[in-house]
């Protein structure tokens, strides 16, 4: 039978993952969360502008979840943890595992032990699972090289990097990485959070440990990219040469001091040579490289839907991409 599903967030990502959902012949949605007044009230085939079962989008929680008791809630409503940790909760009460795309969720106990701890207590309860996945946090820096450590002896230390042009992503993308900002702006978005990509340092810790090595730190760097020549990027944006168009992301892992992780991140407008590069260093090591990288918005969606069903049937509490099997 199908996992009866509840979506719960219908901005891009989530329309995608629930255009991906209806793809995926174990999944049914049957119920349509999200708070947005401009789609509340309206068919799902409507928003999504795609053959859909026919399903109204509502506002309360509560009521969507029950369609679901024993299924899953594809969650996309936030990237803070602090901010989601409401919803998921909620979720869990009421009997439904969870496949989030909270970055922060990937691997919450880094920077919220607290909250992970509360989250855990609850799935463990009520006999359900709960994840944070995607495709950056949840795959290329994370999953990908455990994967690739299966065929490695001693690993020493993962360095990853990541190079995405931005030109034709979405708005919220480019804003997220200051595209457009002068310095100033630049520097306060990243003060307040509004400039950066979530989940960099998530990352760095899951790389680590994936490969069998120890953290007990992790810090990370955020620093402008700029223009070479104008740049434009969605909906008019345009950006004179010496102009911000994006940014340059680091985290690092540590143990002991030692240096055992170390990811880097650039998402800028006219980035060159756009692609996903990941490293083992070791013996013996393994460099692997994906021309062009893995095409992000598309495949955070199917990210989250592959891993529903691996989801629905795992052990209960609250778990990382380390802890799902191999494969789809």
């Amino acid at each position: 039978m199908a996992i009866k599903v509840v979506m719960m967030g219908l901005g891009a990502i989530g329309r995608s993952i629930a255009r991906a959902a209806l793809q995926k012949p174990d999944l049914e949605i049957v119920g349509v969360i999200d708070l947005d007044p401009s789609r509340i009230g309206k068919k799902l085939a409507e928003v999504l502008d795609a053959p859909a079962p026919d399903l109204v989008i509502g506002s309360d929680a509560a009521t969507e979840l029950r369609k679901a008791k024993g299924g899953i809630l594809l969650h996309a409503t936030g990237s803070r943890l602090e901010g989601v940790e409401g919803e998921l909760a909620q979720a869990l009460t009421a009997g439904l595992s969870v496949v989030s795309t909270c970055e922060e969720l990937a691997f919450p106990w880094l920077l919220h032990p607290e909250i992970s701890e509360r989250l855990d207590k609850l799935a463990l309860k009520f006999k359900v699972a709960l994840l944070g996945t995607g495709v950056n946090p949840g795959f290329i820096f994370d999953r990908l090289p455990a994967t690739l450590g299966a065929v490695c002896g001693r690993i020493d230390r993962v360095r990853a990097v990541r190079v995405v042009d931005a030109r034709t992503r979405r708005r919220q993308l480019q804003r997220k990485i200051g595209a457009g900002l002068n310095e100033e702006e630049f520097d306060r978005g990243v003060d307040d959070g509004t400039v950066g990509h979530v989940g960099l340092m998530e990352s760095a810790a899951l790389a680590a440990l994936g490969v069998g090595l120890e953290v007990d730190e992790v810090d990370e760097s955020i620093d402008p990219v700029e223009a070479d020549e104008d740049m434009e990027g969605e909906d008019g944006l345009r950006v004179p040469k010496g102009g911000i168009v994006g940014l340059k992301q680091v985290a690092r892992a540590f143990h002991d001091g030692k240096e055992v992780a170390n990811l880097e991140l650039t998402i800028a407008l006219g980035a060159p040579d756009p692609r996903d590069e990941i490293e083992l260093e070791g013996d013996p090591g393994i460099r692997v490289i994906i021309p062009g990288g893995t095409p992000g918005d598309k495949a955070t969606a199917w990210t989250v839907v592959n891993a529903a069903p691996l989801v629905a049937g795992s052990e209960p509490g609250l778990i990382s991409v380390l802890d799902l099997p191999a494969g789809r």
